[in-house]
């Protein structure tokens, strides 16, 4: 049976990323995406004795993108390529002397050479300023170890492979925390790696008594300060840079059905797998927006009968990657095939629950989560429970330990069968279940939503460069948006669709929240806030994922080093002002001034605003927009005639300054007036400002008393695609990822 592409998006991805090609010429040896399918589904059921019977399985699953595994199994299962089909790794403990940290060196450049992500726990390095006795010095601490290891990624890639993506952690109590803090906020700087703290029950106890806080390092109090202090320190640096994360160090350890024989301190790239020493990220996804039944009438529902038979393939899949990938480490591979674990994840929720109509963030989405991952994790334990008993328990199981109090197989047990089957059968796979950011996958699947985030925009455009070397436009659409108009063409989308600019932060946590409790593992998803949210508001979103149960807690609000990524903005109009058709009349005479903007090598921009004087008050009347480059003459000229319009209508006119600011050159942009801009667009935009506040129009922005020594200001960069310099580049599950190439930062 052939299989159209459920968009053009879709076919574009997988012939980018997951179609197999002869690495000499370039062609294609996978000619459709059946072929792909196929070629997955045999490399996967090599592990088996039945051959014949589990690939025909495996197809079945795969087939209509139903169930997706990581785009590292499709693109590598069934090649010549020396890589491994595990996303990634947490590397061993870095020991805290030069020999073992060069060795830890190596072994990371090993492992993402074979195509593998990796994280670090840098804590168990000494702090700053300690004494190293054998050699008579002090040491340098963690974060000039960890510039080594940024630019040992960088090389990496330089040398023509995928991007590296690496996850550091450090403890709340470490002496040198502070620093690991606030290291991201030179934007040049630790640019591979996302970093996050490892928050502990205590601290975070002492943060809500206000209570004193030592950092510690190998039983020495470094210093004593404020817990309290330190957290609005670490959320200070998120709130305005986006970093760093936050990790619920204490629950993941707790919650662990294997705390017995191993102790967590670092997760994977994109925090969804919380992993020990050496341990190795496995990865793949349900896709729920192929599970709906009669999508959009009233009897829509996730067909339970299909979702059971997906997820039971899709476990015994994964269990078989440990048996048939290669490992970078033998290290990784002990540890892989020791516990066998895998991660076992959904994509297309908000897309399924637009689908049972049903509102992303409310009551009744965060009740039908529930369910449905309950079934999810019910039906993975089973068939984990009988894959043990077909082909024997991991290595290291112990029904007592594994079900002890507080790990999150104790839950699991309460369901008299799993109890049964723990008892006398043991259990294939040691942790089954984790939410990971889709950002490329999801697009291959026809654009459903990715993971269990809202949907990000109904549709925007992309801009694609052919084979020829020509370039076209198309539009690309929400995989339930486009089913929505396919099956109602006309109608207006129904209240029940909204997008991640629509939710609340409490929406988001809720939907993280109810999701973690039945997932093993972690789970990858951020919660994207407004650029004008509070401080305080922004604080209680990391509260309020602790008080509810999450892992940890990661956002995204737009800030000075990452910019703002693709957004779907909505302007409210004043309550006071009743909005008008009809132009203002132009009196004869207009006071105004004139503004320069001069950026590269390109002629100069002259921007004359004139204003109108009502109730005292000056307000921009019209905008002139001149040069001399024939080139720009049309948008200049339209761009002077549509913000005129706007300014002569009686309503507030203040939100033209932030569309043009947010306006981004894909060729680039450049310096004026000291500071980054991302267009000559955005450049106008600030004259515009500018020009705003001198009048009286706007009020001045706030400005910060500058500290004795304080560093150099940091410089605003687009948000542009680092591979293709497309302005679709979005912030989602911990990952960013470009709609116009497929880019993803993870992956």
């Amino acid at each position: 049976m052939t299989h159209a592409f459920p968009m053009p998006i879709a076919e574009d991805i997988w012939n980018l990323k997951y179609r197999l090609k002869d690495p000499m010429t370039g062609d294609p040896i996978d000619m459709t995406v059946e072929d792909t399918w196929s070629r997955t589904a045999n490399a996967l059921a090599a592990a088996e004795t039945n051959q014949q019977l589990w690939q025909g399985n495996f197809y079945a699953a795969l087939e209509d993108w139903t169930y997706m595994p990581a785009g590292r199994i499709i693109a590598g299962a069934s090649t010549e390529r020396n890589v491994t089909l595990f996303n990634c790794f947490v590397m061993g403990t870095v020991p805290d002397d030069l020999k073992g940290i060069f060795d830890a060196l190596s072994e990371a450049a090993r492992t993402m050479q074979q195509g593998g992500g990796i994280g670090y726990d840098f804590s168990t390095l000494r702090p700053k300023g300690a004494l190293v006795r054998r050699v008579g010095a002090k040491a340098s601490g963690p974060l000039p170890f960890m510039d080594t290891w940024d630019a040992m990624c960088r090389t990496i890639m330089s040398a023509g492979t995928r991007r590296g993506a690496m996850m550091a952690t450090m403890r709340c109590d470490h002496p040198d925390i502070l620093s690991f803090i606030t290291a991201k906020q030179d934007p040049a700087r630790l640019r591979m790696f996302n970093v996050s703290v490892l928050c502990t029950d205590r601290f975070m106890d002492a943060v809500k008594r206000d209570k004193q806080w030592d950092l510690v390092f190998d039983g020495k109090v470094y210093e004593t300060v404020s817990a309290l202090e330190l957290w609005r320190q670490i959320m200070r640096s998120t709130y305005d840079y986006a970093e760093p994360g936050v990790i619920f160090i204490d629950r993941i350890n707790e919650a662990n059905n294997l705390r017995y024989c191993e102790t967590i301190a670092a997760t994977n790239p994109c925090g969804e797998q919380p992993l020990p020493p050496y341990g190795a990220c496995l990865l793949g996804s349900v896709n729920l927006a192929k599970l709906v039944k009669n999508a959009f009438y009233d009897s829509a529902q996730i067909d339970g009968t299909k979702l059971a038979q997906v997820v039971s393939t899709a476990v015994r899949m994964m269990d078989n990657v440990n048996d048939v990938s290669k490992f970078p480490l033998e290290a990784q591979r002990v540890e892989a095939q020791n516990k066998r674990r895998i991660g076992l994840g959904v994509t297309g929720l908000a897309d399924a629950l637009a689908m049972m109509g049903i509102r992303y963030g409310s009551d009744e989405a965060v009740a039908e989560t529930g369910a449905i991952m309950s079934d999810i994790a019910t039906e993975a334990y089973k068939t984990s429970i009988a894959l043990a008993a077909e082909k024997g328990s991991f290595p290291l199981y112990d029904y007592d330990h594994f079900t002890a109090e507080g790990t999150f197989a104790a839950m699991m047990a309460q369901d008299q069968e799993i109890d049964e089957g723990l008892r006398n059968y043991g259990i294939r796979n040691a942790l089954l279940l984790s939410i990971a950011p889709t950002g490329t996958i999801s697009m291959y699947g026809g654009n459903v939503s990715s993971g269990i985030e809202p949907m990000f925009a109904y549709e925007y455009e992309r801009k694609v460069t052919r084979p020829d070397g020509t370039k076209t436009t198309e539009d690309v659409k929400d995989y339930a948006v486009h089913l929505y108009h396919e099956k109602f063409p006309g109608e207006s989308l129904p209240d029940y669709f909204v997008t991640a600019q629509d939710l609340t932060p409490q929406d988001h946590v809720a939907m993280q929240a109810v999701c973690q409790r039945w997932i093993d593992s972690s789970i990858s998803k951020t919660i994207n806030l407004p650029e004008d949210i509070s401080f305080a508001d922004f604080e209680q979103v990391y509260m309020d994922a602790y008080e509810a149960g999450c892992k940890g807690c990661t956002t995204y609000r737009p800030n000075d080093v990452t910019g703002s990524m693709l957004s779907v903005k909505k302007v409210e109009k004043p309550a006071d002002v009743v909005p008008s058709t009809e132009l203002a009349e132009r009196p004869d005479v207009l006071e105004g001034s004139t503004y320069k903007v001069k950026m590269g090598g390109d002629p100069a921009f002259y921007v004359t605003i004139t204003d109108i004087l009502e109730d005292d008050l000056r307000r921009p009347f019209e905008v002139f927009i001149n040069t001399k480059n024939p080139e720009h003459i049309a948008w200049s000229s339209a761009l002077t005639r549509m913000v005129s319009a706007i300014f002569r209508r009686p309503h507030d006119s203040s939100f033209v300054v932030e569309e043009l600011k947010n306006v981004f050159d894909p060729k680039g942009g450049g310096w004026w007036k000291g500071k980054y801009r991302p267009s000559v667009v955005a450049a106008i935009g600030q004259v515009i400002e500018d020009h705003m506040i001198y009048i009286g129009y706007l009020d001045a922005p706030e400005t910060a008393t500058p500290e004795p020594e304080a560093e150099a200001p940091v410089v605003k960069f687009p948000s542009l695609c680092p591979q293709c310099q497309g302005s679709h580049y979005k912030h989602e599950g911990g990952c960013t990822s470009c709609g116009d190439c497929g880019y993803s930062s993870c992956g």
